[in-house]
């Protein structure tokens, strides 16, 4: 709780808005989606996405915990949130899409969408397929990253189609966000074009970039990765990846930490005219901000840069446990508290979507 209330006082306080007088409570609400390349990517070839929804939710509700952990022993402190609470009211509100990193899952980075849906947007947000940390994860969910624009798409669908969601969500008002490779998903729902090959070139001459190299959480070498994508089955699926994946109803654009970014034309993303905002960490030695988020933020016409001073790339995910950090070497060697990335994060994200989507 004292998390959750240390990010929202800081939310609040960068929005300056008399729109913003409380915090709302938070409902969640769990929706699947049907898509083909789901199949493509999930180990089980289901067609399946999983979508979660956070939203303000009417006074009075149960929350939840969403920390992650076994029982007794939370790894991760993630927030809480109230399963399938009623909406706080009949307003239709701003929609913000949510694409977690490589690996990660909506939940992990649930810190982000709870605090937004406390202060009035609605997130809508994915567990790509393959790609997440609560299924087995393959070559297929790793390479096919254009993809992960088409789930926030289809998530999209989803909500709106919902008869609890749908009628509370303004569709002239979306945005979409995305932390990592994410960041990249979230570019590409924007308008950026993909260029697989541009990247594989990129990655044969900089083998050791940090969105070339093995990843902690599902190492896959680039030639095992390009072996895997030889299968017939997703050769057609490679072919996708110079597909336009914009997401019509986007409107603005916010990364975080962006990965992947050399897997987008330069003339693409100059080309982008909705509002952009990037989030570093000056510390980042896991991807590389000169190759990534340094690239969008000099070549998106007005991008909004924040660096966050000494903040480096996992101080993104939510809050480790001391559990965790004698766990897990991503919860290791901080040098600044985690709750000051996030609140850094949280206070640039509220204060752009609050100015290119208007208040919620």
């Amino acid at each position: 709780m004292a998390h959750r209330l240390t990010l929202l006082t800081g939310l609040l306080a960068a929005a300056s808005l008399a729109t913003v007088a409380r915090a709302d409570a938070v409902g969640e609400r769990h929706l699947t989606a049907q898509l083909p390349s789901a199949a493509l990517r999930d180990a089980a070839h289901s067609p399946a996405l999983r979508v979660t929804v956070w939203y303000p939710a009417a006074d009075g509700v149960d929350e939840r915990s969403l920390d992650i952990g076994p029982p007794g022993g939370t790894l991760f402190y993630v927030g809480s949130a109230a399963p399938d609470a009623a909406f706080a009211d009949t307003r239709r509100r701003p929609v913000i899409l949510f694409s977690h990193g490589y690996g990660g899952s909506a939940r992990m980075m649930a810190w982000f969408s709870t605090n937004l849906a406390r202060a009035g947007f609605v997130v809508v947000a994915v567990d790509h397929p393959g790609n997440n940390s609560a299924d087995k994860m393959t070559p297929a969910g790793a390479m096919l990253f254009w993809d992960k624009a088409d789930d926030l798409r289809a998530a999209l669908a989803a909500a709106k189609a919902d008869p609890q969601i749908g009628a509370h969500i303004d569709l002239r008002r979306v945005g979409v966000a995305g932390y990592a490779t994410g960041g990249y998903a979230a570019l590409a729902a924007a308008g950026a074009q993909t260029d697989f090959d541009r990247w594989v070139k990129f990655c044969r001459e900089h083998p050791a970039d940090g969105t070339c190299a093995p990843q902690p959480e599902f190492p896959l070498t680039l030639d095992d990765g390009l072996k895997a994508l030889e299968a017939p089955d997703l050769v057609a699926e490679v072919a996708r990846a110079r597909d336009d994946h914009t997401i019509p109803e986007v409107r603005a654009a916010f990364v975080i930490a962006p990965a992947i970014v050399q897997a987008l034309t330069p003339e693409s993303l100059a080309r982008l005219r909705l509002p952009v905002g990037v989030v570093l960490g000056d510390s980042d030695g896991v991807i590389p901000a000169h190759s990534n988020g340094s690239v969008v933020a000099r070549t998106v016409p007005g991008a909004e840069l924040k660096v966050l001073p000494g903040v480096g790339h996992y101080d993104f995910i939510s809050i480790c446990s001391p559990a965790a950090v004698s766990q897990f070497s991503l919860c290791q060697g901080f040098k600044v508290p985690q709750d000051r990335a996030h609140e850094g994060a949280l206070r640039a994200a509220f204060s752009f979507f609050s100015r290119a989507l208007g208040p919620p």
